[in-house]
């Protein structure tokens, strides 16, 4: 992607690739001539660059900015100024994730592109626990607290729960399963699922970089691809404490998502595709001030005024009806600029509410 050639160096770049080609650091070390523990260095300072999670990640961040092309073995493709003189040999399959679950909807899981039954939705609670955990290990208690609450089942499901799982997320026609068990609790496998929030937080990152470098096409590019994750409510239908507070985080996140897209798409004067998408946001959270002020100084900058006036008094009227507060600061200030006709500028569009540049 873009964004790769901007946070790293020429050397961090080669050892991507070579990475993404499926080498070993002793190999990447012989390719490039450096030292084997260099090559750990600059694999680290890769990984907390990019904000990714481990190797296995790298490898498939390699292919998708086109350091490593799709067809192209470790082997054949030369990795640095010495894998002319490296003997030929077979290529190493780059690891792809066994099964996709995706949480930003109702919960699915598919392996190989087919659905898979999950069970009742306790048991899918405990799949989406453990999803969203990103490879960390979750004890029995956790998963108790995130699932039950202050209700515990009577008796101790949660192994029986898991082992369904296991069942149903094997890998392959082997025993293996995505779901890891140790003394401390249970973690999905490293390599082995591709969770569509990961995905999104690493779109986000990317996000993040390109906002700082003023780079506003790629800003919108990428706002577009996390924001088609969304499918739905995120853990629709999920109970629990932990699908209820995730379902609230992650829709905070899709708002300041759309927000952030729509305030780069206003200063390339992009103004009809941003009002559309700030008026079907201010329709589904009709309470959401910082959305409602976004939305009227779009509105005002088209010039469109008496619009922006109406969304005012929409949103005073609900926040009276349903909450019993009037308008915010915020949400007057921004009304009583458009009464006095100052024009909105680009440099006051972002929103009270929304993340500044980099923050997520």
């Amino acid at each position: 992607m873009p964004t790769t050639a901007t946070v790293l160096g020429q050397q961090e770049r080669r050892v991507l690739r070579a990475v993404g080609c499926g080498l070993r650091d002793d190999e990447i070390a012989a390719d490039l001539d450096i030292p084997e523990d260099a090559v750990a260095g600059h694999l680290a300072r890769i990984l907390a660059e990019l904000g990714l999670r481990d190797r296995a990640a790298a490898i498939v961040h390699a292919f998708d900015c086109g350091l490593v092309v799709p067809g192209s073995g470790p082997r054949t493709r030369e990795v640095g100024r010495a894998a002319a003189t490296v003997p030929a040999r077979s290529a190493a399959p780059v690891p792809v994730p066994a099964v996709r679950i995706s949480l930003l909807g109702p919960l699915q899981a598919r392996q190989d592109g087919r659905p898979l039954t999950l069970g009742h939705l306790r048991q899918q609670a405990v799949l989406a626990a453990l999803a969203l955990a990103a490879g960390r290990t979750v004890s029995r208690q956790e998963l108790l607290d995130g699932v039950w609450g202050t209700e515990p089942p009577l008796t101790n499901v949660v192994p029986v729960y898991v082992y369904r799982l296991r069942k149903t997320l094997r890998t392959g026609d082997g025993p293996g399963s995505v779901i890891e068990h140790d003394r401390c609790g249970y973690r999905l496998a490293p390599g082995t699922v591709d969770v569509d929030v990961a995905r999104m937080e690493r779109l986000l990152a990317d996000v993040a970089r390109a906002d700082r470098a003023g780079e506003a096409a790629e800003v919108i590019r990428l706002c577009a691809r996390a924001l088609d994750l969304f499918r739905g409510e995120p853990l629709a239908g999920l109970p629990g404490p932990l699908a209820e507070a995730e379902r609230l985080r992650l829709t905070e996140r899709r708002i300041a998502v759309i927000q952030r897209k729509s305030q780069w798409q206003l200063r390339l004067g992009r103004h009809f595709e941003a009002i559309a998408e700030l008026f079907a946001l201010a329709a589904a959270h009709p309470l959401n001030e910082p959305v409602a002020a976004m939305l009227m100084r779009a509105l005002c900058r088209s010039g469109r005024r008496t619009e922006a006036l109406a969304v005012f008094d929409r949103t005073r009227r609900r926040l009276g009806e349903e909450l019993g507060v009037a308008p915010s600061r915020m949400l007057w200030g921004t009304y009583e600029e458009i009464l006095r006709g100052h024009r909105l500028r680009g440099h006051h569009l972002p929103a009270a509410g929304l993340p500044a540049a980099g923050r997520w």
